[in-house]
């Protein structure tokens, strides 16, 4: 039997996260999804079927930096109209934003009822994205450390997803009104960038490999409707670069093994490499991490940052959340160094970069 005090308790989470998402999809640009999501707060309700009762009973964390809920839900519905599986979803969906409230929500709680196996079966997978526009910052890293060092480049990433970030020398860039990366890629990012631009290293990659426990194939159409749809309907311009990077990468296939982060970086330190500048880097992973799986990750490095030799340098690029303000930092910790460097702040969705390094 359910327990009326629990039910209540994880309702009243459920619709607390969703309200949390609200606020963090209109910060990040997304007035559509931040009205789903506030709508979602106060009218979904447990007659909407089996997964709308998953979803307001949620054994677990249901906030954006727990198991993320709402985001589950609200990829659920966008698959549904990437796919054509519901055209009275698309016909209130962007473009088409013409639905008032009540509108709006007619038609979800329609795809509710006539998708609901369907969703049930979706809301079962963690959401996963690849934001492209995350290679600004992790890019000028690459670059600061190709004129830090002089080294080709070996790249390491954690949480690779479909690996699109692995690819980031593939791409072309515009920092503070100068060409970096590949002029000719049919990828150009050119974020609002502030502050000087960074130092303009020769990026060369002559090895990369990441890692992901549910590594994602940007050939398979399953695939790629997943990454398309936990990006937010209102934002074409995203999803335009993802489909862009996903072609790219079908015919530059980056290398992505399925493993945890912890064992597999231990086997990419444990081979040195003379001559070339091994760059761990990963791009708002760690807060998904278990505490003492963060803290087993973060010993590995450090103590191989404490034994690089110096024909073999090594560093750490992070581009995590730190509880400042605003957007996530940039920093780069290297060997022969005694701490990290603040290089930059940036978007969480890699949209601005405020360079500092």
């Amino acid at each position: 039997m359910s327990d009326p005090v629990a039910d209540a308790m994880s309702d009243s989470a459920v619709r607390a996260a969703f309200r949390q998402q609200a606020e963090a999809c209109r910060t990040l640009g997304s007035p559509f999804t931040a009205r789903l999501c506030a709508l979602s707060a106060d009218r979904l309700a447990a007659d909407h079927g089996q997964a709308a009762r998953r979803v307001l009973a949620w054994p677990g964390d249901p906030s954006p930096r727990g198991q993320a809920v709402p985001l589950r839900l609200m990829g659920a519905l966008h698959a549904l109209v990437l796919s054509g599986r519901s055209s009275g979803l698309a016909a209130v969906y962007p473009p088409h934003e013409t639905a008032d409230d009540d509108g709006l929500w007619q038609a979800v709680t329609d795809a509710l009822a006539e998708h609901d196996e369907w969703i049930l079966a979706w809301l079962a997978s963690p959401p996963q994205t690849n934001e492209v526009q995350r290679a600004n910052g992790l890019f000028a890293g690459l670059s600061y450390l190709a004129e830090r060092f002089g080294l080709p480049l070996v790249l390491s990433e954690v949480g690779s997803s479909a690996g699109l970030n692995l690819n980031m020398a593939l791409y072309g860039y515009r920092f503070a009104e100068q060409v970096f990366g590949m002029p000719e890629s049919p990828l150009q990012l050119a974020p609002a960038w502030q502050g000087p631009p960074p130092p303009k290293g020769h990026v060369e990659v002559v090895e990369r490999e990441g890692c992901d426990l549910n590594p994602l194939d940007p050939a398979s159409p399953e695939h790629r409707l997943r990454l398309q749809a936990f990006l937010w309907p209102d934002q074409q311009d995203r999803l335009a670069r993802l489909r862009s990077a996903l072609d790219l990468a079908v015919a530059e296939r980056p290398p992505v093994v399925e493993a945890d982060a912890v064992t597999w970086i231990a086997g990419r330190l444990a081979e040195v490499r003379p001559g070339r500048c091994h760059v761990i880097f990963h791009s708002i992973v760690l807060q998904y991490f278990p505490e003492a799986a963060r803290a087993a990750f973060a010993e590995r490095i450090e103590r191989a940052l404490g034994e690089a030799p110096s024909t073999a340098p090594l560093a750490w690029l992070q581009m995590e959340a730190d509880g400042q303000r605003p957007g996530a930092a940039l920093t780069v910790r290297m060997s022969g160094e005694p701490a990290a460097r603040l290089l930059a702040r940036i978007d969480f969705h890699g949209r601005w970069v405020d360079w500092r390094g």
